[in-house]
């Protein structure tokens, strides 16, 4: 079985929670006998870079403006998936925006199954406009009504597209692998110490909350940093605001993006890890940081709520005031956030363990050949 995945910009993921999921997924994958080939842009993946850990890569251009990357990159990938890979025996869209085009799959190559990844209800994200909001619900609509299987991420999601969809749907969530803690060697450049930092992992767009945390932060009385680990998504102007909110206070660290080494021991050592999005599909950093049996501090979103019900400490969603109160709870009560971590870690190892989230994709990649087989 050959898969062709599109959607994503690149793998391995350097950031951005749908490569990290589609890293994963592929990998693992491959490790269970399959074919795998992810479409990739070339300014997020080495033009050259051909395969990674037995998926092959096959580097399609783009016009990497924020309206224009995903939609020219999906449009070439498409083309090359029509006429170039005749072996491919299913395509896996991933993302609502990527997934507008499914149609064109469907004419180029009406029998080829379509599996669709549903990941987030990106057009809530305030970085876009109403033209674009209006084209990624037609993208929506799309992901829910053509491929032979849409996979949601969430409860919340599945909820949602069955309600507004005549579609098939399942409920498979974003995975996380078990992790392992990494002691401090790379990130002493920024003068962190073991349990000396709060830590967020996020792209710096506007509906992810990063404004609410540096606001509480600037408030607390605390020796501890507040270490922000996230880059622009085309979000310059959001970039300057928060940088002028963290300006008076030399406590706050932006690291940019980050991977590999480095992320790891971030995670490993820090105190706690905040989660203030607004808007959310699943937080795959979310995952990551309670797989990295770190206590977590989140806004009451539906997203977040699903996957901490009562492992973490959380606050109303935009309520920078209460956030506070919860900070300082945190700080002044670590027996609390020893037990609470514990909880998040069982969850996520029993709920969102990769290794059986992969065997329910494949299930459903076994039931749409399996119909094509029959028709």
């Amino acid at each position: 079985m050959k898969i062709a995945i599109i959607g994503q910009k690149g793998i391995p993921a350097r950031f951005g929670g749908v490569e990290r999921h589609v890293e994963d997924l592929a990998v693992l994958l491959v490790e269970r006998g399959l074919e795998v080939l992810a479409y990739t842009r070339p300014n997020y993946t080495p033009e050259n870079s051909k395969s990674y850990k037995g998926v092959e890569l096959v580097s399609i251009p783009s016009l990497p403006t924020k309206h224009l990357d995903a939609i020219t990159h999906t449009f070439l990938a498409i083309l090359d998936l029509a006429f170039r890979r005749r072996d491919v025996d299913i395509v896996h869209f991933h993302s609502i925006g990527p997934s507008s085009l499914i149609w064109l799959v469907k004419l180029l190559r009406p029998r080829l199954p379509i599996i669709a990844t549903f990941h987030t209800q990106c057009y809530h994200h305030g970085k876009w406009g109403g033209f674009a909001r209006g084209y990624l619900k037609f993208g929506e609509r799309m992901i829910c009504s053509l491929p032979n299987r849409t996979i949601t991420v969430s409860r919340g999601l599945f909820d949602y597209v069955k309600k507004m969809y005549n579609g098939n749907f399942v409920y498979i969530p974003n995975g996380v692998a078990r992790k392992e803690q990494v002691e401090l060697k790379e990130v002493v450049k920024w003068g962190l110490e073991k349990d000396g930092y709060f830590l967020v992992v996020s792209r710096l767009v506007r509906h992810k909350g990063i404004h609410h945390v540096i606001k509480a932060y600037n408030r607390l009385k605390t020796d501890k940093k507040l270490v922000i680990v996230g880059a622009s998504a085309f979000t310059d102007d959001y970039i300057k605001e928060l940088l002028t909110l963290a300006a008076p206070n030399q406590k706050i660290i932006f690291t940019d993006n980050q991977a590999g080494r480095t992320l790891e021991e971030l995670f490993s050592n820090a105190y706690l890890f905040v989660q203030p999005s607004e808007s959310e599909g699943l937080s795959i950093a979310l995952l990551e940081a309670m797989a990295y049996n770190l206590p977590v501090v989140s806004s009451d979103i539906p997203e977040n709520l699903e996957v901490i019900e009562n492992a973490g400490i959380i606050f109303e969603n935009k309520n920078v005031d209460d956030l506070i109160v919860k900070l300082i709870y945190c700080l002044e009560n670590p027996e609390v956030l020893a037990k609470k971590k514990a909880l998040a870690l069982k969850k996520v190892l029993t709920e969102y363990d990769w290794e059986k989230i992969v065997d329910k994709i494949v299930l459903e990649y076994e039931k749409v050949l399996e119909v094509r087989r029959d028709s």
